[in-house]
């Protein structure tokens, strides 16, 4: 007796996966991707903070200082209108961002 399998696949729209928040951390906020943007560019994974956050603010990530360097937020378009996708956070060691602020009233200065 032999037994055929037949697949049928359906076609759908790709979605962006969700981006979940930890139980414990959803009082926080919205969820926001995490990247270090120092060469080489490493992601801090998805963190959730308050929605109101802006660049030069300081954020603590596992026990480390950061300062937000750029906030996106990307949109798509469905069915005519503009829905929010994705929160990215880009984001500097404290040192680091103070540092590059020295170098760039320096090079002002010259």
């Amino acid at each position: 007796m032999a037994t055929t399998v037949s697949s049928f696949s359906t076609l759908r729209k790709r979605q962006s996966p969700q981006i979940v928040c930890r139980k414990k951390d959803k009082e926080k906020g919205d969820p926001y991707k995490v990247i270090e943007i120092t060469p080489p560019p490493k992601n801090l994974g998805i963190r959730c903070f308050p929605s109101n956050l802006q660049c030069g603010e300081s954020v603590t990530i596992e026990g480390k200082a950061y300062t937000i360097s750029a906030v996106t937020l990307r949109y798509q378009l469905r069915r005519g209108k503009y829905e929010p996708r994705d929160k990215r956070l880009d984001v500097l060691s404290t040192g680091r961002y103070i540092l590059n602020l020295y170098f760039d009233s320096l090079l002002q200065q010259s």
